[in-house]
């Protein structure tokens, strides 16, 4: 059994001065570099998920801006894997479920932007498809939406889906929680 770290839509316009910038994105990029640094060392599978829209009207995520760049805080090293995607999704018309499968990963340690959005699409078809998932929940981050005229807070917002992750996609850890655990197990 191999573990691979699934690194989501960590992207410069989810940053101050992007085109979509979320709450605590500085901190959940600095809990998943740690994350990342751990799987380096032990020299564990790293995917990084890039998302590029292909809407000619996208408001963030637009092709060849520096807003789709992979942030700074976790630029990839030339050996690792930079899977792009299109859809919130990121197994959707992509190689990861082909990649994961070949290199028999069945254990996947998952962090990233936006917790509402792209993770929880993540997490749900990864589970789906029989992995077994770890969310960082400080390694993700999502922004304050709105229903029914209500402001909902990004905190709010991070803190359900964390809960409907573990209810029975996930198990949701701090990333202390993560790095006092074997990486293996």
């Amino acid at each position: 059994m191999q573990t691979a770290l699934i690194l989501i839509d960590i992207q410069n316009d989810y940053f101050d001065g992007g085109k979509n910038p979320l709450f605590n994105s500085i901190e959940a990029s600095r809990n998943a570099a740690t994350l990342l640094s751990k799987f380096r060392k032990t020299d564990q599978f790293r995917v990084f998920i890039q998302h590029l829209s292909k809407d000619p009207n996208a408001s963030f995520f637009v092709a060849d801006s520096p807003g789709v760049e992979i942030h700074q805080s976790i630029t990839p090293h030339a050996n690792e894997i930079i899977i792009q995607k299109h859809f919130p999704n990121s197994f959707k018309e992509t190689g990861l479920l082909e990649f994961l499968k070949k290199n028999n990963i069945t254990k996947l340690v998952i962090c990233g932007m936006m917790t509402h959005m792209c993770v929880d699409a993540t997490v749900r078809a990864a589970k789906d498809f029989g992995f077994e998932c770890s969310v960082i929940h400080n390694a993700c981050a999502t922004k304050d939406l709105e229903f029914d005229g209500s402001l909902v807070k990004a905190a709010n917002v991070h803190h359900s889906f964390m809960a409907a992750f573990a209810s029975y996609y996930s198990n949701v850890l701090s990333l202390e929680q993560f790095l006092n655990r074997n990486l293996n197990q």
